[in-house]
C-alpha cells in the first residue's frame, strides 16, 4: 500500500481503538485467566483457508524462561496481544485476517510454510535445535517474514539477551549480518509514518528501542526478512490496550508499527 500520513489514518486508528476498548472486556478477562493458569498453553490453532492468520512461535525454552505467570517465554502476550493487532489491522485496510485466534506452530512444523509471517517472544531464552536452523533458513529464504519482540539484554535470571539471538540467527544465516534500521527505512512508512523509533519505550527497559534487521543478501536496500524490536516489547501495548494499563498514544504507536509489519511483510 503506498505511503500514507493523512490525517484520515490517524482518525480511522482513534476510531478502530476507541472500538477495541468498548468491546473485548471479556476477551480481555479471558486472556488474564489463561494467562496466570501457567504452564504451556494448549494450541487451538484455526485450519488454513487462505485468510491471513497470526502464526506464532513456539521454542525449547531455556533456563529461567518460565519467570512471567508460569508461562513459557514464547507465550508471552498469547494469544491476546495478536489477536488486539488483527483487529486493529482488520479495521483500517483490506487484510481480512483471522482474529477469532491465532497458530502456535513449531518452527519445524512443515505448516509454517502456509503463513508468510512469524512472529516469535523473548528470543533471548530461545535455546535453537539444529533442525530449527534447517527449518527457519528454508521458511525465511522462501519468502517468510520473522518478527522477534520483547527482547533485551539479561533482563531476568536466564534471559541470554542479543548475544543469544545473534548466535541463533548466524547459525542460520552465516552469511549475513544484522543491521540497525533508522527512522527512514520504509517498513515505518508501509502505511502509517511513524515519527521516531523512540516511541515504544518499556518502564522495564533501559535506554531507547533499537531495530534490527537482517536483509537478503545482506543488501539494505532488498527485502526484510528478518526484523528485531530489541530493548522494547512493542506487544505488550497490543496485550494491554484494552485495558487501560496503558496510555493510549504509546498504544497507537505500538500498533502503527504493527500494521506497518504485516502490511510491508505482504508486499515484499
Amino acid at each position: 500500500m503506498a505511503r500514507n500520513s493523512s490525517a484520515w489514518l490517524g482518525s480511522a486508528l482513534r476510531w478502530a481503538f476507541i472500538a477495541l476498548l468498548a468491546t473485548p472486556a471479556l476477551d480481555a478477562q479471558q486472556g488474564f485467566g489463561r494467562a496466570f493458569g501457567g504452564g504451556d498453553p494448549v494450541p487451538h490453532n484455526l485450519p488454513y483457508d487462505g485468510r491471513f492468520i497470526f502464526a506464532r512461535l513456539t521454542y525449547t525454552v531455556g533456563s529461567g524462561g518460565y519467570y512471567y505467570r508460569g508461562l513459557p517465554s514464547w507465550a508471552h502476550g498469547y494469544s491476546h496481544a495478536e489477536e488486539n493487532l488483527l483487529k486493529i489491522t482488520n479495521a483500517i485496510s483490506l487484510l481480512h485476517a483471522h482474529t477469532d485466534g491465532s497458530n502456535l506452530l513449531a518452527i519445524t512444523d512443515p505448516e509454517l510454510f502456509k503463513f508468510p509471517v512469524a512472529y516469535m517472544t523473548e528470543a533471548g531464552y530461545w535455546v535453537m535445535s539444529d533442525a530449527e536452523v534447517t527449518a527457519l533458513r528454508k521458511y525465511v529464504l522462501k519468502g517468510g517474514f520473522l518478527i522477534l519482540d520483547d527482547t533485551r539484554d539479561y533482563f531476568s535470571p536466564g534471559n541470554m539477551g542479543w548475544a543469544n539471538i545473534e548466535a541463533n540467527f548466524k547459525r542460520a544465516f552465516p552469511e549475513l549480518t544484522f543491521a540497525d534500521l533508522t527512522i527512514e527505512h520504509p517498513i515505518f512508512h508501509a502505511f502509517f509514518d511513524v515519527p521516531s523509533l523512540d516511541v515504544v519505550r518499556q518502564y522495564y527497559d533501559r535506554g531507547p528501542p533499537q531495530f534490527r534487521a537482517l536483509f537478503a543478501n545482506n543488501d539494505p536496500k532488498k527485502r526484510i526478512m528478518v526484523l528485531v524490536n530489541f530493548n522494547t516489547d512493542v506487544s505488550n501495548y497490543w496485550e494491554f490496550s484494552d485495558t487501560g494499563f496503558e496510555p493510549v498514544e504509546d498504544s497507537n504507536q505500538a500498533y502503527k508499527l504493527g500494521v506497518n509489519y504485516l502490511i510491508y511483510a505482504l508486499t515484499h
